[in-house]
């Protein structure tokens, strides 16, 4: 059965599940030295519009550790919707690889890439989303802290793709989630909506307000303020969000236990202090190597069968 991996509101509560003990599985049989091959002779292609380190690099050496090989390819390499079709340029790559990875600005070309491929397609970002970032932070929250669920996340900031796919994944896994934005950079009403339909009966909780939002938070989670592609809008949203950086004083309003988590790369002195994040309550290096351990588990269920 073919399987993609575009967005986490298409995914059940039960495979959410198997993904994250899967990851757990195979970083402890990582640990002990094993690896086991189960994609040997398998092709992951990547194709990247936007520049990344830790999503190429987990995605390359995930597949290289079960036993496969990765082709990296650049936006500009294959120009998805100009140089030819994103219908044309699906049925083509799909002879010559077993999966694709895709980085993209628009979150429409993923959706367009599913609809006419014969292989999985894995949305490795866009502007909608991040499934393949919040799943593995997921990981990362039940390492430290055991089920995610009636835990509270609270995010401090933009409602970008980051928070919207945690939003998601704590839905899934039943956390509670918390968006902590100024006005006008909440969700937007399409996203609710779709969420609202996935989820009924469950509260969109948004919270202005840092020092309420934190207070009692499980975890804490921060991303920059611009994403790629909002550069033009950099001078705009430092103003707004100033008042959001997570500090020692705001991570004081946490529980006493509260975890850090940035999905990085991170702009110190801006949404997060050095203090914070290369202190005790930091966990982001955990957080980035779990990257890979997801991402060996993803492609274990969308390319071979593994064992229960």
């Amino acid at each position: 059965m073919l399987r993609h991996f575009v967005d986490l509101l298409e995914l059940s509560a039960e495979d959410a599940r198997l993904l994250i003990d899967r990851s757990i599985e195979l970083k402890r049989a990582e640990k002990s030295g094993n690896r086991p091959q189960w994609l040997s002779g398998r092709t992951l292609g990547l194709i990247f519009e936007k520049p990344s380190l830790r999503t190429r690099v987990s995605f390359e050496a995930a597949i290289a550790r079960l036993g496969g090989n990765a082709i990296f390819l650049r936006g500009e390499d294959v120009g998805l919707g100009t140089r030819e079709s994103v219908e044309d340029f699906a049925r083509v790559i799909g002879q010559y690889v077993d999966a694709l990875a895709v980085r993209t600005y628009s979150h429409s070309t993923i959706l367009e890439l599913a609809a006419a491929a014969e292989i999985p397609i894995i949305n490795a970002l866009s502007d909608e989303s991040h499934p393949c970032q919040a799943m593995a932070d997921f990981m990362t929250i039940e390492e430290l802290r055991g089920s995610p669920r009636g835990q509270r996340l609270v995010f401090v900031g933009d409602g970008n793709n980051v928070a919207r796919s945690l939003s998601v994944a704590s839905a899934l896994l039943g956390a509670e989630f918390v968006l902590c934005s100024p006005e006008g950079y909440q969700f937007p009403p399409e996203f609710r909506g779709r969420l609202a339909a996935r989820f009924p009966g469950q509260t969109i909780n948004h919270e202005p307000d840092p020092a309420a939002a934190v207070a009692g938070a499980d975890v804490i989670y921060t991303d920059v303020w611009a994403s790629m592609g909002q550069e033009h809008e950099a001078v705009r949203r430092k103003e707004a969000f100033a008042p959001y950086q997570v500090n020692e004083a705001l991570l004081a309003r946490a529980r006493s236990d509260a975890i850090f988590l940035h999905c990085l790369p991170a702009h110190r002195e801006e949404e997060v202090t050095s203090a914070v994040l290369d202190g005790p309550s930091s966990h982001v290096l955990q957080q980035a190597a779990n990257r890979l351990h997801f991402q060996m588990a993803l492609l274990v269920w969308l390319l071979a069968d593994m064992p229960g």
